[in-house]
């Protein structure tokens, strides 16, 4: 069965992705932080209207949460890295599952027996401990 479509955060675009790898790194900060971090990283010049729209926007979507300070918006993230990607994971796997039935945990059956061996057992280990 797939995972509860109400409670999988929402998958994130290129720059929202990079905005939030930044913003787990940092615990807080506002736009303009983040635009800086950006653009010191890549080749690609940001503008600051598009960083501050994709943070408006992953405050809609429940990924960040905004607070004013004076006329400054700062942001923080409602959840940590591991616990989104943990979150998405499931999703997707349930719905692979869900969608492809016994070829996808075929696959991934495959997959398994690919792994080194220690990883492969550090797997099973964490799959118990859930």
């Amino acid at each position: 069965m797939a995972a509860d479509p109400s409670n999988v955060p929402p998958g994130l675009y290129e720059l929202e992705s990079e905005v939030m790898e930044l913003i787990w790194e940092v615990g807080e900060c506002n736009v303009r932080a983040i635009l800086e971090e950006l653009n010191k990283r890549s080749d690609k010049e940001r503008k600051y209207t598009t960083v501050m729209t994709t943070m408006v926007r992953l405050d809609k979507k429940g990924l960040l949460e905004r607070r004013r300070e004076g006329k400054t918006d700062i942001y923080k993230p409602t959840t940590s890295r591991d616990e989104y990607l943990e979150a998405r994971a499931a999703a997707e796997v349930g719905a692979l599952v869900e969608n492809y039935g016994e070829a996808a945990l075929m696959h991934f059956a495959r997959q398994m027996d690919r792994l080194d061996p220690k990883r492969r057992e550090q797997l099973r280990r964490l799959a118990r401990d859930d």
